[in-house]
């Protein structure tokens, strides 16, 4: 870990800070907005931030999957939050065969975040691409995305454009998936 460690809010340290983060979305020329809030853990608790922050009341909000499968192959999954989602189909959809949750050990090893926290951001810290990505069309193509900036008490807008610039500075490739269909 190096000097610009950040505690999250149980007191673990992060490998890349939330600050850092932005100063590279702002570097890349991704146009962004962050917002302070209480921790959330659910898609519950932020829907009910969302209804007491006007701010966080437009856009796409998002759910994150870190999940795995027999393989060891790790995959983030980021669909709109209200979206439901069937892991047996999934894994399948996204040419991962049976998956499951990712342990909060492995979540930290691959994408540097503790669990609440999982985020398409956080694949800053996936340097060796070991993560593979796998992301609902409708936020891909969403004009303002809600996503937390690798702590689960901050939220920060982007578009989906600048979201896929992101992962392709990060070195990810997403896969689109239609939820819908």
């Amino acid at each position: 870990m190096n000097a610009e460690n950040i505690a999250d809010s149980e007191g673990n340290d992060l490998p890349t800070t939330p600050a850092v983060l932005l100063a590279r979305l702002s570097a890349l020329g991704l146009a962004h907005e962050t917002v302070t809030h209480e921790a959330v853990f659910t898609v519950e608790q932020s829907t009910a931030v969302r209804a007491r922050l006007p701010v966080l009341q437009q856009g796409v909000h998002i759910k994150n999957l870190f999940l795995r499968n027999k393989r060891e192959e790790m995959w983030l999954v980021t669909a709109e939050a209200h979206r439901p989602i069937d892991l047996k189909q999934l894994g399948e959809r996204i040419g991962a065969g049976r998956v499951s949750f990712g342990s909060p050990e492995r979540l930290m090893r691959y994408l540097g975040v503790r669990p609440g926290s999982v985020t398409p951001l956080a694949l800053i810290n996936d340097t060796a691409h070991r993560v593979r990505l796998a992301v609902d069309r409708a936020v891909l193509d969403a004009d303002i995305v809600w996503a937390h900036p690798l702590v689960n008490t901050m939220a920060t807008r982007l578009s989906g454009a600048d979201l896929r610039r992101f992962f392709t500075a990060t070195g990810h490739t997403p896969a689109a998936i239609d939820f819908v269909a």
